[in-house]
């Protein structure tokens, strides 16, 4: 049997549109999942729909963009180690033929290894979406010798979860930067402040989520003698820094990469629990038939912590 889904795709930057695709036949080890819910990230795909991310292998057009979707399998391999009917978290699909998954979730249906999905109880719903985010955040504060976060850069989604688990591992609450009066709201536990109205030059450990290329000289000014500037953000454009400040600082940069399988599933423990609250975060919701709309929202309108596409009409 032929399997069909909608998708959203990008044919080139800053053109969208929705479009039945044909998807990869599964295998054994594959399940089929009906979407509910898929999430815009407006880090990486922003880069894909202005056409400033950076090449790398499997980069190109067309593609379905999306690495942050929730649904329900319907069909299970024998060897996919799922059931029919689990719900799970699915951080992309390439399963579209000649139209690349890059990363390929934001579509009604998707076929994909049973391994690369993980199953999620249905109360966390649609915010299970959140959950390659959580793990981000996990990832950045759990590298071997990691400084816990003394100043975050950024009140996004990201910046936000940081600060929650800097908070649930009981260390001293972070203060964060951001400079929208709307964004600097929702704080849990922690202080956010605009950084003009911020006069400390001692921080041991800055966690820079704001995708700013320019802004690394700032933060080197502001850390205390071998402090750590910890860039858990993704930059289109190259990053320098002036070297004599950092120099009398001996300052560290590191770079946080993507999360890992075990960092997604040590987040998704803290969600399941309650102990990681993820309330709050999920601003805006589209049916998908208006993802045009949807993405403008979500790239253009600063009150837009995460938009997400509801699928569950579209299968």
């Amino acid at each position: 049997m032929t399997l069909i889904t909608t998708a959203v795709v990008f044919a080139q930057p800053g053109q969208l549109s929705l479009e039945s695709l044909e998807l990869t036949p599964p295998g054994e080890e594959d399940v089929v999942v009906e979407i509910d819910w898929s999430g815009i990230s407006t880090g990486t795909e922003r880069l894909l729909w202005t056409g400033r991310m950076p090449s790398f292998p499997g980069m190109g057009y067309p593609l379905v963009p999306g690495y942050e979707s929730v649904g329900r399998v319907t069909a299970a391999g024998i060897r996919s180690g799922l059931s029919v009917g689990e719900s799970v978290f699915v951080p992309g699909a390439s399963c579209y033929g000649a139209v690349r998954g890059l990363f390929g979730g934001a579509s009604a249906r998707v076929v994909v290894r049973g391994a690369r999905v993980v199953s999620i109880t249905e109360r966390i719903s649609e915010r299970g979406v959140l959950l390659a985010l959580a793990a981000t955040a996990y990832h950045a504060l759990s590298a071997p010798q990691a400084l816990q976060p003394q100043l975050i850069v950024g009140h996004g989604v990201l910046g936000r979860l940081i600060a929650r688990l800097t908070v649930l591992r009981g260390g001293e609450p972070p203060v964060v930067w951001e400079t929208d009066a709307q964004r600097a709201m929702g704080a849990e536990g922690y202080t956010v402040i605009h950084p003009d109205a911020d006069p400390r030059r001692d921080y041991r450990a800055i966690y820079d989520v704001s995708g700013d290329a320019k802004l690394l000289d700032q933060l080197i000014a502001r850390l205390a003698p071998q402090g750590e500037v910890v860039l858990a953000g993704f930059y289109s454009e190259p990053l320098s820094f002036s070297f004599p400040p950092a120099f009398m600082r001996e300052a560290r940069i590191r770079v946080a990469a993507e999360w890992r399988e075990p960092d997604l599933h040590a987040a998704k423990r803290l969600a399941e629990s309650g102990e990681l609250s993820l309330d709050g975060l999920i601003t805006h919701r589209h049916p998908a038939h208006e993802a045009a709309a949807a993405y403008q929202t979500a790239f253009g309108d600063p009150n837009c912590l995460k938009m997400i596409l509801d699928w569950r009409r579209n299968a």
